[in-house]
C-alpha cells in the first residue's frame, strides 16, 4: 500500500494544487494517472471527489466546506488557495467517477488498502450528511464510489448506517444478523473496536485530523452493542 497523507504539508501546497488544476479539466478528472511520487495528485483527486460529492446535491453548504477542511488538514495562510481549488472542482458533480478510479489505483492493493479506501468512503459520507440531510443524489454517488473502491455491500452498510438516521441499525454497524446471540455481539464487537482503533487508523498513514473519525466509529461501535446487549446503567466491559 502507498502511505498517503491526506493532505499537503509544505509550503505553497495548495497552491501547487491551483496551478495544476489550471492544466487540467476539473469537470472530467483529465490529470495525469496518480502514482507513489505523486502526493499532490492524490490530494487533487480526493479534494475534487470531496467537491463533487458535496454539489451532488445541488449546494454546497458552509457544513460542508467545514468538514472537508478539516479532514484535508488546511494550513493557515493556504485558506483562500484551498477554497479555490474546492469551488473549481465542485462547479459540477459530474466526472467525481474518475477522481475516485485515481484514488482507488492510488491506494494499490492488500488488507491495509482496503481499510484506507474504507476511510476515504467513511470521510466522503462525513462530507455528504454535514448539512444534515441524505440526499439521493449523494447516495447514488457514495454507492458508485463504493463500488469503484470494491467495497462490499455489507461493508458499505456498515458506514451507511453509521451516518444516515434513517439507516441507523446496531446489527449493521457490528455486522452481526439479526438473530445473533448475546456472545455473538460481544465477538463482532471486540473484533470492529480493534479493526477501528485510532492506533490503526494512524498506521494506515491518515491526518490527525482523522482520528475524530475513528473516535465517532468507537462511539457509534459502543452505541450499537449496548442497544443490542447492555441492560440500563451498564456499560461495555
Amino acid at each position: 500500500m502507498n502511505d498517503y497523507s491526506l493532505v499537503g504539508r509544505a509550503a505553497g501546497f495548495w497552491k501547487r494544487l491551483l496551478d495544476r488544476l489550471g492544466r487540467m479539466d476539473p469537470f472530467a478528472g483529465s490529470m495525469p494517472a496518480v502514482g507513489p511520487t505523486d502526493p499532490e495528485g492524490f490530494s487533487i483527486s480526493l479534494l475534487a471527489l470531496s467537491a463533487k460529492i458535496a454539489k451532488a446535491d445541488g449546494l454546497i453548504t458552509r457544513d460542508e466546506v467545514a468538514v472537508v477542511r478539516s479532514i484535508l488538514q488546511v494550513p493557515p495562510g493556504e485558506e483562500k488557495n484551498a477554497a479555490r481549488v474546492f469551488n473549481l472542482c465542485g462547479q459540477d458533480p459530474s466526472g467525481y467517477e474518475a477522481y475516485a478510479r485515481k484514488i482507488s489505483r492510488a491506494i494499490g492493493h492488500g488488507a491495509h488498502a482496503d481499510g484506507l479506501r474504507e476511510d476515504v468512503l467513511d470521510a466522503l459520507f462525513h462530507v455528504a450528511m454535514a448539512d444534515g440531510e441524505y440526499h439521493p443524489n449523494e447516495a447514488s454517488c457514495l454507492w458508485t464510489v463504493a463500488g469503484i473502491f470494491a467495497i462490499p455491500e455489507a461493508r458499505f452498510r456498515m458506514i451507511e448506517a453509521r451516518h444516515v438516521p434513517d439507516a441507523w441499525s446496531p446489527h449493521e454497524v457490528l455486522g452481526v444478523p439479526s438473530d445473533a446471540g448475546e456472545e455473538e455481539i460481544r465477538a463482532a464487537w471486540k473484533a470492529r473496536v480493534r479493526e477501528e482503533h485510532p492506533d490503526r487508523l494512524a498506521a494506515r498513514g491518515l491526518p490527525r485530523e482523522m482520528l475524530e473519525i475513528a473516535h465517532r466509529r468507537m462511539l457509534d461501535l459502543n452505541r450499537a452493542y449496548e442497544e443490542l446487549t447492555v441492560r440500563p446503567g451498564c456499560s461495555p466491559a
